[in-house]
């Protein structure tokens, strides 16, 4: 399969554009073309362990769900660990792809994995995502009335002037028993200012005027973070078992809400994959579920009665891969070789 058809059939299963826009995401490593992929590498971290197993075992195109590149890289020599896999990568013309929070956001992805650790439950994203693209442009829409052609035709040649004006229309409308001209524009928000200075110098039609912020429509089961609802509460203990039995781990961490126990029933539960302290903050909920968080975050939601668990920050993502390989084995047809790394671990381990 060729490797920019395979990104592209890679870009629809999950959108880039639903990514964080801090992240690092798509193509990060591409040999020179032509390049046929035979064989998809998963992993969630690309170490230099990873890497060579990744050589060792033949791999065209490494999916890596944390971008190896994340800070620009000023120079790729054999210095630093995250140049050398740059170095190894273009030396044995291994492609790098990183899809990283598009894959937390769709329906199918990180996250909604990560919720099936808690049993039977539904789920709304915590932060839900916009649509990418939509048919509106501008920021703001502007309606107004007039009812002298003339007068307003000088108006409208003004405003066509401006730069950021879009989708301008008139219509005739009868307005409390009169013939006027209705006029709506779409307009960036440095044009609003403009359009606003303009008609505030005609009393008559400022105070016709409406103005209208175009916000995009959300995606349905798209975001960030879930917030799960259980279709039966259970006990906190039980569902510690629950989430080291779904996240084959012997240990997680456990900070107990004010005034809980281990058999306080669990109903809500908030959950964010990786690093979930930004994403839960603020979260009404029984439980926060996530890999890491800060100190002083752990202590707020303890404070207002959140019991937290941490399974540190990789371990809540890692499991998601043998289900992304079937989900890409379906999407991709058959019609390349997958496989999910046998080296990847999570850095931090109980002693």
């Amino acid at each position: 399969m060729n490797l920019r058809e395979l990104v592209s059939a890679l870009n629809d299963f999950a959108s880039l554009s639903l990514a964080e826009s801090w992240d690092n995401v798509g193509l990060l490593v591409e040999p020179s073309p032509p390049h046929t992929v035979n064989t998809l590498f998963l992993t969630n971290d690309l170490t230099e362990e990873v890497m060579e197993e990744a050589v060792q075992k033949a791999a065209d195109l490494i999916l890596s769900y944390h971008p190896p590149i994340f800070t620009p890289l000023k120079r790729v020599t054999w210095k630093t660990w995250k140049e050398r896999l740059v170095v190894r990568a273009l030396e044995h013309r291994i492609g790098i792809y990183s899809p990283h929070t598009a894959y937390d956001a769709i329906p199918h992805g990180v996250n909604n994995w990560l919720a099936k650790g808690l049993g039977a439950c539904t789920s709304v994203p915590l932060h839900p995502s916009t649509a990418p693209s939509y048919p509106a442009e501008g920021t703001h829409r502007v309606e107004f009335c007039a009812d002298n052609t003339e007068h307003l035709d000088t108006v409208l040649s003004k405003i066509k002037d401006i730069q950021g004006i879009s989708c301008l229309t008139t219509l005739l409308a009868r307005v409390e028993g009169e013939e006027q001209t209705r006029v709506s524009l779409n307009c960036s928000q440095k044009a609003l200012l403009e359009v606003v200075a303009l008609l505030s110098q005609n009393s008559r039609l400022y105070h016709k005027t409406e103005i209208l912020l175009l916000q995009k429509p959300l995606l349905p089961h798209t975001g960030m973070g879930r917030l799960c609802t259980l279709s039966e509460p259970i006990s906190l203990s039980d569902i510690i078992e629950r989430i080291k039995s779904h996240l084959k781990l012997p240990h997680i961490r456990l900070a107990m809400g004010l005034g809980k126990t281990l058999e306080s029933p669990v109903k809500k539960a908030a959950l964010c994959a990786g690093s979930g302290s930004s994403v839960l903050k603020g979260m009404e909920a029984d439980l926060y579920l996530t890999g890491e968080m800060s100190h002083h975050d752990v202590l707020d939601a303890v404070a207002n009665g959140i019991s937290v668990i941490l399974c540190e920050h990789s371990n809540t993502e890692r499991g998601f891969l043998s289900e992304l390989c079937d989900m890409l084995a379906i999407h991709l047809q058959n019609k390349i070789n997958i496989i999910v790394s046998e080296k990847d671990r999570d850095p931090l381990q109980v002693a």
